[in-house]
């Protein structure tokens, strides 16, 4: 499969033909972003809100914490004429398109972005032909250690088990861990968040928290939004554990896939593909709305600093990055009481 489409060859941005029929709405909608409540200008059309978000170039997108996750665009030629005419100048339009629609459906330029699912038929077959023989003996040993792996509502015990994971350190996969140091009412907040449309997975051993998940229930999906364990029982192997769970309850309920978000690096992408987390491709879209987004899109300034860094670069700087913190975060973050 191609890297990416060729982009269109054209000096202005692109063009609907549609009259202008489909109305759009300016307002504020609120997102968290590191856990952190902030106000974003957004276009509703039809009933979605696109954040708009960028500097010199304006970019128009569903919300990335949930809903591009759990929504389609149906009539993009629409979208794109409603924010042409909204009262804010917005030059791009992103969006993609949802596993398991992996081929593009749209003449837009796009790009190839890496989702990482397992398609899931049955448990028994997960578990003997999709995992690799080091994860297969890690689940069956969680459940030789006596880890206890369930369905759980979300009580104020498993708030405060929860509290007890995020505590563990200040810095986690080389980055400050935003959980770190929440009093209990923010814990449960955040946690009952979507809870009608989500489900945890826990992990105990001998009444102790040692991990969790939190699903959500897309449409076409479970989507891991969370899934974290405790570093002192890690020899439990309660990740793998957890993983196991997830993909029997989607077994039992007719879902056809476990989605970990996108592919990552390094260790974390070795468990994802240990797991029989598969790369499936999705296509991305961009298109420029006006001659500004036109020609960002055409010097590649639509991926920011991050897209324009080569990956090589990228891993280094993440590990540097990762020095730092581990040296720094002890020094600078109070043990939370």
């Amino acid at each position: 499969m191609d890297n990416c489409k060729q982009l269109p060859q054209m000096d202005r941005p692109v063009s609907t033909g549609l009259s202008s029929r489909v109305s759009s709405v300016m307002r504020k909608e609120t997102i968290r972003v590191k856990g952190v409540p902030l106000k974003r200008d957004a276009v509703l059309v039809k009933d979605q809100a696109f954040l708009v978000s960028g500097g010199f170039t304006k970019t128009a997108s569903l919300r990335q914490d949930k809903e591009e996750w759990l929504e389609d665009i149906e009539k993009p030629e629409e979208v794109i004429q409603a924010l042409k005419a909204a009262p804010a100048k917005i030059d791009l339009l992103r969006f993609w398109q949802r596993i398991p629609q992996s081929e593009p459906k749209y003449d837009y330029y796009h790009e190839w972005r890496q989702v990482a699912a397992i398609p899931i038929t049955d448990y028994k077959s997960w578990l003997e032909k999709q995992i690799n023989p080091k994860a297969r003996n890690k689940v069956r040993k969680s459940t030789k250690f006596g880890v206890i792996i369930e369905e759980s509502k979300l009580t104020d015990e498993l708030v405060r088990g929860i509290m007890g994971i995020f505590n563990q350190s200040p810095v986690r996969r080389g980055k400050r861990f935003w959980h770190y140091g929440k009093d209990f009412e923010t814990v449960k907040k955040e946690m009952s968040l979507d809870l009608n449309e989500s489900m945890f997975i826990t992990a105990y051993y001998e009444k102790e928290l040692i991990g969790f998940v939190k699903l959500l229930l897309a449409d076409r999906y479970a989507l891991v939004t969370l899934i974290l364990d405790k570093i002192d029982h890690r020899d439990k192997a309660p990740m793998n554990g957890l993983i196991a769970k997830a993909v029997e309850f989607c077994a039992e309920h007719k879902i056809p896939h476990l989605v970990y978000l996108m592919w990552r690096r390094g260790g974390h992408a070795d468990f994802q593909e240990s797991t029989g987390f598969q790369k499936i491709p999705i296509p991305e879209y961009f298109v420029p709305l006006t001659f500004k987004g036109a020609i960002a899109l055409r010097l590649g300034l639509h991926r920011g600093v991050r897209g324009l860094t080569p990956e090589k670069v990228m891993v280094w700087l993440l590990a540097l990055r990762a020095k730092w913190y581990a040296r720094t975060a002890r020094m600078t973050v109070p043990k939370p009481q």
